[in-house]
């Protein structure tokens, strides 16, 4: 039976049946879903009310929209010494390239340590797991020695660099991602490879053009998990980038309106909080649909 034909039946069964009905059989249901709803809801709209509350305090947002004025948005626009778009630009740029590179990087070497035999395969694999032990900050004085002396040698890797900062992160998340795609990758029946390369495949246009579409759910989710962690990373960006505005992303750019007690606008930092909120909330709801087609189209033999 296929899945549209469950679906189907499903949804059959659930009109014959009277709402009233379904409320109290799973009542708690939907009072758990009301529960979470109003949690994860709460916090972004206590943010919105406070990047319209034209007092830049927080404790004037108690009294959520009590006040509607949108000058903290064109503050957060037209400040030359703090210019917004271009933070706006450099994060979306560094995310977008890292989010990519680490999926094509991470699949490659999953596909590797899933498809082919090689002497240092499982001594891989267990080094990939146990450098995911050690947290990332215990690298930050490595990393920052490292580029000052490439940036002696290569100035586009040294210390401001943008590019530097790609590659850091593309470093960083290139173990947890390749042991997670790689779990996924085995899932996947070598049986289709042999198949394939009885047809005069080879690896390239096998990886390319079969295993690739097969394992789109954990492509998306690494891309989306990538995309989230560089957009919103602030430590390594700091130390690498600096403070220099041209080059800075999102968090070392908001951090600057709320990082000195007496001079703190609250307001400005929310309206800049709910606008960087809008790429990564796209770009999850773009994906959902992959990762939920992906997931029942393998469901279907």
């Amino acid at each position: 039976m296929s899945t549209a034909t469950v679906s189907s039946a499903i949804k059959d069964a659930n009109c014959r049946t009277p709402f009233s009905k379904r409320l109290k059989s799973q009542w708690w249901r939907h009072l758990l879903g009301i529960i979470a709803v109003v949690f994860a809801a709460f916090p972004l709209v206590y943010v919105l009310s406070a990047s319209l509350s034209p007092g830049g305090t927080l404790t004037g947002s108690n009294q959520l929209f009590s006040k509607i004025d949108f000058s903290n948005y064109s503050k957060l626009m037209s400040d030359p010494v703090r210019p917004y778009g271009r933070w706006y630009l450099n994060t979306v740029i560094i995310a977008a390239v890292t989010a990519i590179f680490t999926v094509f990087l991470g699949a490659l070497a999953a596909y590797s340590f899933s498809r082919m035999r090689f002497k240092a395969r499982r001594g891989g694999l267990l080094a990939l797991m146990l450098v995911q032990m050690f947290p990332q900050l215990l690298t930050v004085v490595a990393i920052f020695l490292l580029l000052t002396w490439l940036g002696d040698v290569y100035p586009v890797l040294g210390i401001g660099s943008r590019l530097a900062l790609i590659m850091v992160y593309l470093g960083g998340a290139l173990g947890a991602n390749t042991y997670l795609m790689y779990g996924f990758f085995n899932t996947v029946s070598q049986s289709l490879d042999e198949a394939a390369r009885m047809d005069g495949a080879g690896h390239a246009r096998i990886f390319f053009t079969l295993i690739l579409p097969l394992v789109a759910p954990i492509l998306a989710v690494v891309g989306l998990l990538s995309f989230i962690g560089s957009f919103t990373e602030y430590v390594v960006a700091s130390v690498i980038l600096g403070a220099d505005p041209h080059t800075s992303t999102l968090a070392i750019g908001l951090y600057q309106y709320v990082s000195t007690e007496t001079s703190s606008n609250w307001g400005v930092f929310a309206a800049g909080a709910v606008l960087a909120a809008l790429p990564p909330m796209v770009l999850f709801l773009w994906l959902q649909k992959y990762i939920v087609s992906g997931l029942t189209g393998g469901a279907v033999k």
